[in-house]
């Protein structure tokens, strides 16, 4: 009778797992290609976007919310309309390269995925002055000396 007891025990375990494992495959699910950009050395007022593109590899349509940057000379774009199963889209990240110095910033997107509902996509670099332009000189130490007329 034990025996029974146990084998049942152990067929209504794996029917309860194989289930929510069924349960949790249902929804969107997003998948970057990147989270990460390091832009190098940029000049100031230099093209300071970058595309982080995704794809929805869930089951059901993924919606975004508001993506949040962590101040406000980083702005991104999104897709407001629903991203369908298996269809790729791009957030667009624009940092403003008015002031030199080094950067780290990151962007917070909030989605309706089940096992990411927010993921941390982040920018990084350095904005340096142009180097500024030095017109030749003329070398007059060549041991000549000027003839007056």
């Amino acid at each position: 009778m034990k025996y029974i007891v146990i084998i049942l025990a152990i067929l209504i375990s794996g029917f309860a797992v194989n289930a929510q494992t069924q349960k949790n495959a249902n929804g969107p699910e997003i998948s970057f290609k990147k989270t990460t950009h390091d832009y190098g050395t940029i000049e100031i007022n230099g093209d300071g976007t970058y595309n982080f593109e995704f794809t929805n590899t869930g089951n059901e349509p993924l919606i975004l919310s508001k993506p949040r940057s962590s101040c406000g000379c980083t702005v991104p774009q999104w897709p407001k309309e629903p991203i369908l199963p298996g269809e790729s889209s791009e957030i667009k990240v624009t940092y403003s390269t008015r002031k030199a110095g080094p950067f780290n910033k990151t962007v917070t997107v909030y989605s309706n995925c089940k096992s990411k509902p927010t993921i941390l996509l982040r920018i990084k670099g350095k904005v340096e002055k142009k180097p500024d332009e030095a017109l030749p000189t003329k070398n007059n130490s060549s041991g000549a000396t000027p003839i007056n007329n």
